[in-house]
């Protein structure tokens, strides 16, 4: 594996790291907020564990994301500096995972309601 096209100095400092950061961020964010919100919703009207374990999830999955929303720029941007590919599959599982978890108690909680 080559180590990517030679380069003279660092490469250039674009805007596009910082949209990413912030998308990541939002993402995050959203997540957890959403967890919360449904979680919150979903004590307020006594429902069971089965509605309250996929927002507590989901809130937990943007927790984490949103601690390692730094790691991951400063990871990414190294990456990008060096000339290699990406990789954050592990982060776009658990984004994926914890939509998945708000989609899932949404339905729980709609199907279950009185």
């Amino acid at each position: 594996m080559s180590p990517g096209p030679e380069r003279e100095g660092p490469a250039p400092a674009g805007l596009h790291l910082e949209r990413t950061l912030l998308a990541w961020t939002r993402t995050a964010a959203t997540l957890a907020a959403a967890g919360l919100a449904g979680a919150g919703l979903a004590g307020r009207h006594s429902a069971g564990g089965a509605v309250l374990l996929p927002f507590v999830l989901a809130a937990l999955c943007g927790a984490v994301l949103l601690a390692r929303s730094g790691v991951r720029h400063r990871h990414v941007e190294g990456l990008l500096r060096d000339g290699l590919p990406l990789d954050i599959r592990a982060d776009a599982l658990l984004a994926w995972l914890g939509v998945l978890a708000v989609a899932a108690g949404a339905l729980v909680f709609v199907l279950t309601a009185p």
